[in-house]
C-alpha cells in the first residue's frame, strides 16, 4: 500500500467506469470526465495526512501499479473504533490484494494507532466481499434491511466486526 499520486488518476478512472463494480460500492455516480479525474487525483495527492482517517492506494509488488484503494473513516478515538471501505479494479480481483490490505490497515490500526475494533459495511449483492469478510474471521453484528437502491432492486446492509482480540487470534 502507498500513497495516491498524481498519475494514478487514470487507473482510478477507468475502474470507476465499470459500472457493475461500481454498483457494489457505495454509489452510482454519472461518468465523470479525464480532467475532472486528473484534478481530484492530484488534489488527493496532496491533501495533508491524517494519522487515522486516511485512503491509500493498494499496488501491485512488481510494477507498483494501482490495483485498488482501502480507506479509513468513521474514526472514533474516544471509544477506539473505526471503520473502513475497499475497492479493487475489476481486472485484479481474486488475486488476494484485498484480504492483503484488509489484513495489514488492521495490524496498523490496531498494534500502532491503540484502536480496539474495526467495522465494515458490505451490501448483500456483493457476494465476494461478503465471503471475504467472513474468511478473514469478522463477526456479522447486524443487517439493516433494504438500505440501499442500486440495479433495480433494494439491497441489506451486513455490518461486520472484529476486535483487535480477535485479529490476534486469527492473524497474528
Amino acid at each position: 500500500m502507498r500513497g495516491r499520486e498524481p498519475e494514478d488518476w487514470e487507473a482510478f478512472h477507468a475502474f470507476d467506469e465499470d459500472s457493475d463494480a461500481i454498483r457494489n460500492g457505495w454509489r452510482l455516480e454519472p461518468p465523470r470526465s479525464a480532467a475532472r479525474a486528473r484534478k481530484e487525483s492530484a488534489e488527493h495527492a496532496e491533501k495533508e495526512l491524517d494519522l487515522d482517517e486516511f485512503s491509500l492506494v493498494i499496488a501491485a509488488k512488481q510494477d507498483d501499479a494501482p490495483v485498488g484503494s482501502i480507506i479509513t473513516h468513521g474514526v472514533d478515538r474516544v471509544h477506539g473504533t473505526f471503520a473502513y471501505g475497499i475497492s479493487i479494479g475489476t481486472p485484479h480481483h481474486r488475486k488476494g490484494y484485498a484480504s492483503e490490505a484488509i489484513v495489514l490497515l488492521l495490524r496498523y490500526m490496531f498494534f500502532e494507532r491503540r484502536f480496539q475494533k474495526a467495522e465494515a459495511w458490505v451490501y448483500s449483492s456483493n457476494e465476494p466481499s461478503l465471503a471475504l469478510h467472513r474468511r478473514l474471521g469478522f463477526v456479522e453484528e447486524g443487517r439493516r434491511r433494504r438500505s440501499r437502491y442500486a440495479n433495480g432492486r433494494y439491497d441489506d446492509e451486513f455490518l461486520f466486526g472484529m476486535t483487535a482480540e480477535e485479529y490476534l487470534e486469527r492473524h497474528a
